[in-house]
C-alpha cells in the first residue's frame, strides 16, 4: 500500500469518527479534512473546491429551495383537518401520515419530507389522540424509505448516479431506483405502521410521574410562598415530586451540597428536569411558578413548541444569546434537550439540533422569530394561506420532476423551477439562499474530492483486493451482499451522502474485479445508504425525531433492527432480480 493510499485511509477513517462524535461541526470537519488531502498530495490544487460545481451539489441546492416554497404551501391542512373529522382508526393515521412522507420523499430531500408531513400527523394526534410517539419515529423512517424510490429522492441516489457517469457514460434514470427502492419502501412503511402501536403502546391512566416515554423538559421556576416544595430536601424531589434537581439558587448564588443537606426556601429558584406532564401539574397548583411574563400576558398570546432544525440560526447558541427571540418579547419558558450535561442555569444551556424550545409570547412575533430562525413549530402559528393558491409550486414542481424523468438533467431541470417559482413571487432568491443548510451542502461539496480520490489514488482497488480475500467477490451477489451490508453498517454513524462518497469506488472496483455491470453494486450503495433505523444521529430527520417524540437511544435500536434487517433482506432479492 502507497503512502497516498494509506493516508487517505487514515484521513477517511478519522473523519468518520469525528462525524460519528458530533463534537465539532459537520462542515468544518469536512473542510478540514479536504484541506488535509490536499497537503497530502491527494488531489491538485484545482481539484480542492471542484465538488462546488459538482451538479449534484447544485442539484440538491435547488431541491432545497424548492422545498422551502412546498413547507409554505400547506397544501396538506385541509386534509388533516377532514380526516380528523372523519376519525379513522390510529393505524390508518399511521400508515397514512407515514404514506404522505415516503410519497414526498420520492420527490424531495428527506428532512422537506419530513418537515411537511410533521405538523400534519402532530394536528392529527392531538384530535384524534394517538400519542407523539407512535407517529413522529414512522414518519421519520418512512422519509429514509420513500428516498430509495428516485433519483432525486437522496443525495446519496445522485451521488452514484454520478459516479455511474462518469464510469460508463450514462448515470441511472429518474426511477431506476424504484425496482428496488418502492418494494423496500412500500414493506417497510406499512410493517412498521402495524409493529408501532406493540412498541410504544398508549400510556396508562396513571399518575404522570410513572408514564414512560412523556417528554423531559428543563425549566427554571420559582418556589412561591406556601409551596408544598418548602421544607423539602433535594434528594427527596424525585421521589415525591417526579423531578430531578440540578441546580437551587438563593437570591443571586447557588446553593451547594449535598443533595440530602440541601432543603428547599420560599422565593428559591429551582433548575429542574422532569416530564413536562409534571411540571403543567406542578405550576397547576402553585407549587412552582414562572417568572417569564413579569408585565403580564399579552392579549394575543400563545404558547408554542417548536424544534431546531439542522439548518437553524440557533444551533449552538445559549438561552441568554436568543436575541431573536428576546427582542420580539418571547419567553423560552422550557427546553427539551438531547444533551445530558446541564451545568450553571437555565440561559446558560446550549442548544443542539433536535432540541425543543417553548415559547411563550405574541402570536405573530413568535410566527416571525421562527421564520428568522429556521425552527419548525410542532403546531402552526400562523393561518393557512387559501388553499387557491398552495397547489402552484406543487405544479411546477411536478412539472420539474417529470422533464427529469424523461431524461433532462435534473440540475437543469429543476433550475427552470425555481426560475419560474422566483418568476411567480413564491420564491424570494436571496432569502431562500441565506435560509438553505449549507452545513450540509459545504460538507457534501467538500466531501467530493475526497471520494474521487477514493479511485484515482487506488484505495479502492486495494480495499477491493483486501475485502476479495473474505468473500468471493467475483460472484456478483457475493459482492453487492457485502457493499450493501458495509453501507447499511456505515450510515448509522455518518450521514449517507458520506457513505455514498467513500463506497461508490469502492463498488466500482468490486464490478471491475469481477466483470460484471456496475449498476447492481452502486444501487446496493444507495440502498444501504439510506437504511438508516439503528441510531438517532446517523441522519438528521431520526435526530428530529428523538427530540420531538422523546425517544431513547435503545428504542431506535429496539425499533429499527426487524426493519434494517428486513430491509437489507428483501434489498438484496430485489437487486439479484431485477439487476443481475
Amino acid at each position: 500500500m502507497s503512502f497516498e493510499q494509506a493516508s487517505l485511509l487514515i484521513l477517511l477513517l478519522a473523519m468518520l469518527v469525528l462525524f460519528s462524535l458530533e463534537r465539532i461541526r459537520i462542515e468544518v470537519i469536512a473542510i478540514a479534512g479536504l484541506l488535509a488531502g490536499y497537503a497530502l498530495g491527494l488531489y491538485p490544487a484545482d481539484q480542492i473546491f471542484a465538488g462546488f460545481a459538482s451538479p449534484v451539489v447544485i442539484t440538491v441546492i435547488e431541491i432545497l429551495l424548492i422545498v422551502q416554497v412546498l413547507a409554505r404551501a400547506k397544501l396538506f391542512d385541509n386534509l388533516a383537518a377532514r380526516i380528523a373529522s372523519a376519525r379513522p382508526s390510529n393505524f390508518k393515521v399511521i400508515s397514512g401520515a407515514s404514506s404522505l412522507a415516503g410519497i414526498l420523499s420520492i420527490f424531495m430531500n428527506n428532512i422537506g419530507a419530513f418537515a411537511i408531513t410533521l405538523p400534519v400527523a402532530l394536528r392529527l394526534g392531538v384530535a384524534l389522540s394517538i400519542p407523539r410517539r407512535q407517529l413522529v419515529m414512522p414518519i421519520s423512517f418512512a422519509a429514509l424509505l420513500g428516498g430509495l424510490v428516485s433519483l432525486i429522492g437522496t443525495p446519496a441516489n445522485l451521488l452514484v448516479s454520478d459516479a455511474l457517469a462518469k464510469a460508463s457514460g450514462a448515470g441511472f434514470r429518474f426511477f431506476d431506483f424504484s425496482y428496488v427502492g418502492l418494494p423496500v419502501a412500500i414493506a417497510g412503511i406499512l410493517l412498521f405502521a402495524i409493529r408501532v402501536r406493540q412498541l410504544f403502546p398508549e400510556p396508562d391512566p396513571v399518575p404522570a410521574t410513572l408514564v414512560q416515554g412523556t417528554r423531559r423538559i428543563v425549566v427554571e421556576r420559582r418556589v412561591p410562598d406556601a409551596s408544598p416544595l418548602i421544607g423539602v430536601r433535594l434528594s427527596e424531589c424525585p421521589t415525591r415530586f417526579g423531578i430531578k434537581p440540578h441546580a437551587l439558587i438563593r437570591g443571586d448564588n447557588f446553593v451547594f451540597g449535598p443533595l440530602d443537606q440541601s432543603v428547599i426556601n420560599a422565593g428559591d429558584v429551582l433548575l429542574a428536569e422532569g416530564a413536562d406532564s409534571v411540571f403543567a401539574g406542578l405550576a397547576a397548583t402553585q407549587a412552582l411558578v414562572t417568572d417569564a411574563h413579569p408585565d403580564g400576558l399579552p392579549p394575543d398570546f400563545t404558547r408554542v413548541e417548536t424544534v431546531v432544525m439542522p439548518e437553524s440560526t440557533l444551533v449552538g447558541s445559549r438561552v441568554r444569546s436568543l436575541e431573536v427571540f428576546h427582542h420580539r418579547g418571547i419567553a423560552v419558558t422550557a427546553l427539551s434537550m438531547r444533551s445530558s450535561r446541564i451545568e450553571g442555569r437555565f440561559l446558560d444551556l446550549q442548544l443542539s439540533i433536535g432540541d425543543i424550545l417553548t415559547l411563550e409570547g405574541p402570536h405573530q412575533a413568535i410566527a416571525e422569530a421562527l421564520e428568522e430562525s429556521e425552527c419548525l413549530p410542532l403546531a402552526p402559528t400562523v393561518p393557512a394561506e387559501p388553499a387557491a393558491l398552495s397547489w402552484r409550486p406543487f405544479a411546477l414542481f411536478a412539472c420539474g420532476v417529470a422533464a427529469s424523468a424523461v431524461g433532462l438533467r435534473p440540475d437543469i431541470a429543476f433550475a427552470c423551477v425555481v426560475l419560474a417559482l422566483t418568476l411567480l413571487n413564491h420564491l424570494n432568491i436571496r432569502q431562500a439562499m441565506a435560509d438553505l443548510n449549507w452545513p450540509i451542502i459545504i460538507m457534501l461539496a467538500a466531501m467530493i474530492p475526497i471520494g474521487q480520490a477514493v479511485a484515482s489514488t487506488g484505495a479502492a482497488e486495494a480495499i477491493a483486493a483486501w475485502l476479495s480475500l473474505i468473500l468471493p467477490v467475483n460472484h456478483p451477489l457475493s459482492g453487492i451482499a457485502l457493499i450493501l451490508f458495509l453501507a447499511m453498517v456505515l450510515t448509522p454513524f455518518v450521514n449517507n451522502a458520506t457513505v455514498a462518497i467513500v463506497l461508490a469506488p469502492i463498488a466500482l472496483e468490486f464490478a471491475r474485479l469481477g466483470r460484471h455491470a456496475p449498476d447492481a453494486y452502486l444501487i446496493a450503495v444507495a440502498v444501504g445508504a439510506s437504511l438508516d433505523f439503528l441510531t438517532p444521529f446517523g441522519h438528521h430527520n431520526n435526530t428530529l425525531a428523538m427530540g420531538i417524540g422523546g425517544y431513547r437511544f435503545s428504542d431506535f435500536l429496539r425499533a429499527g433492527w426487524p426493519l434494517a434487517l428486513g430491509g437489507y433482506g428483501l434489498a438484496l432479492f430485489l437487486l439479484a432480480l431485477f439487476w443481475l
